[in-house]
C-alpha cells in the first residue's frame, strides 16, 4: 500500500500503519493527499512521518494509540545527534501536525507530540551560502549560451538573483508567466500559500529571458518555462526542470566558473537580497520584492554583517 499518485513519490507504509484499521490507514493517507497542498512540504512531511513511525516500530510500538510523549521525545533526542536543530524542529512539527490530524479523525485519543519541546534554536542570519556580486557575475558570464540549456540556466539563475525568487516558484512558472507590461518584461511568480507575485524585470534579466524564449519558440503558453533536458533526444522536452536537477546544474555551473563555495538553489535569492541592500536598497522594499510578509524574514537573507565580522577578525594581530 502506498500513497496516492498525488504525492511526489510513493512512501511505503510502515508496520504501525499497515497493521492499523482501514479507517486509520485511510486517515493517514488523507493527511498527505488532502491536508498538505505544497508538494515540497508533502515530501518533507512524508519523510518525517515515515522516519518517526519506523523508529517507533523498531522499539516495539505496534499500535498508533500506544505512541506516548516519551516515544516522541526519544525520537527527537536521537535526531538531535545527527541533524541540525532547525531540521529537528521541522520534523517534529510535521509529526505533530500528522498526529493532530489523526486526533481529529478519532484515530487516536490525544496528540502525544503536543507536550514535547523541540531543541532551542535562534538565528538572526541564515546559513545559506551567499556569493559576492563579482562571483555571481562571473558564474553567469561563464555559462555557455550556444545551446538552449545554457540559455535556460542563465535565465533561471538570473531570475532568482534579480527577482529574489525561490527556486520552487521559478520552476513552476509557465511561459505565460513572462509577459510585457508598459513596454517592459514582467514575471509572475506563484509563491507559497497561493500568493501571486508580479515584478518588472531588471534589464539584464529581460535580456536573458528574451534570448531563452526566442531560442525555444514556438511553445504553448501553458508549457513549463524552465524545461528539462531529454536524455534520449538531448533537447528540452515538455517536462519541467526539477529542484534536484536545478541543484545539480547550479553546482556544475559553479565548478565550471571556479567558485569553491558550496552553493545551492537558495544561494541566488540570498545573494540578490544582500547585493540589493549593499547598494542602498531598503529592507522594506526588499521584503516586498521577495514576497515576505515581514521584514524579519528578509533580515535572515541579509548577509552584510559577514563583511563586518571578517574585518573585525583580521584585527587580531599576533
Amino acid at each position: 500500500m502506498t500513497l496516492p499518485a498525488l504525492a511526489p513519490f510513493p512512501m511505503p507504509i510502515v508496520p504501525i500503519i499497515a497493521q492499523a484499521s482501514d479507517h486509520a490507514r485511510t486517515r493517514f493517507l488523507e493527511f498527505f493527499a488532502a491536508a498538505i497542498r505544497n508538494p515540497n512540504t508533502r515530501r518533507a512531511y512524508a519523510r518525517a512521518a515515515s522516519d518517526f513511525l519506523t523508529w517507533c516500530s523498531e522499539r516495539g510500538v505496534r499500535d498508533l494509540t500506544a505512541i506516548a510523549p516519551i516515544h516522541v521525545a526519544g525520537w527527537v533526542e536521537d535526531l538531535g545527534a545527527i541533524l541540525s536543530a532547525p531540521t529537528v524542529k521541522q520534523r517534529l512539527a510535521a509529526v505533530r501536525h500528522l498526529l493532530d490530524w489523526l486526533v481529529t479523525g478519532q484515530v487516536i485519543p490525544h496528540n502525544p507530540a503536543a507536550s514535547v519541546r523541540g531543541p532551542a534554536h535562534s538565528a538572526r542570519t541564515g546559513r545559506t551560502p551567499v556569493l559576492e556580486a563579482e562571483e555571481a557575475r562571473a558564474l553567469i558570464d561563464a555559462i555557455d549560451i550556444t545551446a538552449p540549456t545554457g540559455l535556460r540556466d542563465r535565465a533561471l539563475i538570473g531570475l532568482m538573483v534579480y527577482t529574489f525568487a525561490r527556486v520552487g516558484a521559478a520552476l513552476t512558472m509557465r511561459r505565460e508567466d513572462v509577459f510585457v507590461q508598459g513596454r517592459r518584461l514582467w514575471v509572475r511568480l506563484h509563491e507559497k500559500g497561493g500568493k501571486r507575485h508580479e515584478m518588472p524585470c531588471h534589464h539584464l534579466l529581460d535580456k536573458y529571458l528574451t534570448a531563452y524564449l526566442e531560442a525555444t519558440a514556438p511553445a504553448s503558453p501553458k508549457a513549463p518555462l524552465f524545461r528539462a533536458l531529454s536524455r534520449t533526444t538531448k533537447r528540452l522536452d515538455e517536462r519541467p526542470l526539477t529542484q534536484p536537477d536545478a541543484f545539480a546544474m547550479v553546482r556544475r555551473r559553479a565548478a565550471a566558473a571556479g567558485i569553491a563555495t558550496k552553493i545551492g538553489n537558495h544561494t541566488f535569492r540570498a545573494t540578490g537580497i544582500t547585493t540589493y541592500l549593499k547598494n542602498g536598497g531598503s529592507l522594506e522594499n526588499a521584503a516586498a520584492m521577495a514576497g515576505h510578509a515581514s521584514t524579519r524574514t528578509t533580515q535572515i537573507y541579509d548577509r552584510r554583517r559577514d563583511e563586518i565580522t571578517l574585518t573585525e577578525v583580521e584585527r587580531v594581530r599576533l
